[in-house]
């Protein structure tokens, strides 16, 4: 059975803190990963809103063009799009589509269908491509999908470590983001056994 898997990019493929190195030079601040528990980064940093948008307007670009990808993230997303349709959905704003598109030739990724939506509001996407699975690493993303009624792979970062609701399942790596999708296309080709 093919399934449509939609994936976010920043923090789900990324290495979730690319971005500290930079911002902590910039901002002259030193944050530690294991001190991030917020997904917005200003609060992270401490800073107006305001300020990082000034920032991310600089070094978006270049942010984005270094970042490091998550460890077997390329292997397992090689496979997933072989055997399934892979969409990369990411709330980046549409100025980020050429550097975007750069980052996943550089990295050796699929060249799946790329979505930047400018907005983390993925339900009304999800819905347009059919989404079985959603891999996300973003806590409220994941769970207004899940309320939407889709499969939602959530893959941990220390900013978002709260209560999970049925339909989500967190992983700790690419390798288990590969056996969970494994696990439904098993669940699902029984249940279509069954009914044939």
């Amino acid at each position: 059975m093919k399934l449509n898997v939609c994936v976010d990019i920043d923090g789900t493929i990324t290495e979730p803190y690319y971005w500290l190195e930079m911002a902590n030079k910039y901002f002259k601040t030193d944050v530690e990963p294991h001190q991030i528990a917020a997904y917005d980064i200003h609060e992270v940093l401490g800073i107006p809103k305001e300020d990082y948008n000034e920032f991310y307007e600089m070094f978006g670009h270049t942010m984005h063009s270094n970042a490091l990808i998550r460890e077997q993230s390329r292997e397992v997303l090689e496979v997933l799009n072989y055997k399934h349709n892979v969409y990369y959905v990411t709330a980046r704003n549409i100025e980020m589509e050429t550097v975007t598109r750069n980052w996943i030739l550089k990295n050796r990724l699929p060249e799946a269908q790329l979505y930047l939506l400018g907005s983390h509001h993925k339900v009304e996407k999800a819905k347009e491509l059919s989404c079985d699975i959603f891999v996300e690493d973003r806590y409220e993303n994941a769970m207004e999908l899940a309320l939407s009624g889709f499969e939602v792979i959530l893959i941990d970062c220390g900013y978002n470590r709260k209560s999970l609701m049925p339909g989500i399942t967190r992983v700790f790596n690419w390798r288990e983001i590969n056996n969970a999708i494994v696990g439904h296309t098993l669940r699902a080709n029984k249940q279509t056994f069954k009914i044939a």
